[in-house]
């Protein structure tokens, strides 16, 4: 019994498509940023550390 989803027209489509790739490429920089800081933080020697 659910509802059927409204059907989207292509240029509904092409908008959610261009909207979905704007967050995942906002949160891919977001990610990136996190990493940059917290490497520039510790410093690069916490890579050098012993397996």
């Amino acid at each position: 019994m659910n509802p059927k989803p409204p059907s989207l027209t292509p240029e509904d489509q092409q908008r959610r498509r261009k909207r979905s790739l704007a967050i995942a490429l906002a949160l891919a920089a977001i990610v990136m940023l996190f990493y940059a800081v917290t490497i520039a933080k510790l410093g690069p020697q916490v890579l050098n550390r012993p397996l």
